[in-house]
């Protein structure tokens, strides 16, 4: 296979079902890269002292993924020996432990992998319409991202 033949892709996948990391990972695998970077962001058990139960999300589906593209898009500008992006974000219900979101990043080296699998996850955290409620044991509370760029701009 010549590299051409391998044309960098974007996985993004929104879902209800419970996020692998394997399947993440091995969707960026390619012979040209020696570098997969991967961040997975999980279900903590407490915040501020709070015992959480879960989490739950919400997202204007077709807005997320038309900012991810936008995410990888970006990132590919920033760091153009990236190969293969992927970023699965989880809906609905997710238990302690449990992934919400992956984000891999395929490279030649790690130095541009880690460097734009930062980018997508602060990105995205600041820009894609995604929301969080934690559930505690007796109340309920949703979270904005202190990174989001439309929760600060009325304060």
């Amino acid at each position: 296979m010549d590299e051409s033949e391998d044309v960098p892709k974007d996985f993004i996948k929104l879902k209800s079902e419970k996020l692998s990391v394997d399947e993440v990972s091995e969707l960026v695998v390619s012979p040209y890269c020696g570098a997969v970077s991967l961040f997975i962001g999980t279900t903590r058990n407490n915040f501020e002292g709070k015992k959480v139960i879960h989490l739950e999300y919400e997202a204007y589906t077709s807005m997320a993924e038309t900012e991810i593209k936008k995410i990888c898009r970006d990132a590919r500008q920033k760091w153009p020996s990236v190969k293969h992006i992927a970023v699965h974000h989880r809906l609905g219900v997710v238990p302690i432990t449990e992934a919400s979101v992956i984000i891999a990043v395929s490279s030649p080296h790690r130095a541009e992998s880690l460097e734009a699998v930062t980018y997508c996850i602060n990105t995205l955290k600041a820009s894609v319409p995604i929301w969080k409620k934690e559930i505690y044991e007796d109340e309920y509370s949703w979270k904005e991202n202190k990174e989001c760029f439309w929760a600060n701009s009325e304060k």
